[in-house]
């Protein structure tokens, strides 16, 4: 059982370095968006350095995510990312996939690691 709970932050934390260094080293094409979605992410990827910066903040929380002992950080410091691609996807792509996975498997990530969590919860 305690592997089983090692499942969601791995795979959570491999995503995350995944979609981050994908984005630097352009492992994966990019998307033709169209409507809202388009026109947001040609403010925030084109016109300024907002998305480099998310990348980099998913790359470095990835990596907290898959230390142990930098779990909760990680986790914590993760989902305001995975909130903003939930909240992307519903309202502006019309399209939930990723970001309710995403979503699923970081509230998994966290039920596991509860514990760590009590003091700022109590």
């Amino acid at each position: 059982m305690k592997i089983a709970k090692q499942i969601p932050a791995f795979l959570l934390g491999a995503m995350f370095i995944y979609g981050g260094a994908a984005h630097f080293l352009k492992l994966i094409p990019t998307e033709t968006m169209t409507g809202n979605a388009a026109k947001f992410m040609e403010l925030f990827a084109v016109n300024s350095g907002y998305m480099n910066t998310i990348k980099v903040c998913e790359l470095l929380f990835g990596i907290l995510v898959l230390i142990p002992k930098t779990r909760a950080l990680g986790l914590i410091l993760l989902a305001p990312i995975v909130v903003n691609i939930l909240l992307f996807e519903v309202h502006l792509a019309n399209a939930p996939g990723i970001g309710v996975a995403l979503t699923l498997v970081t509230a998994l990530a966290m039920y596991f690691n509860k514990e760590k969590y009590s003091s700022i919860l109590s």
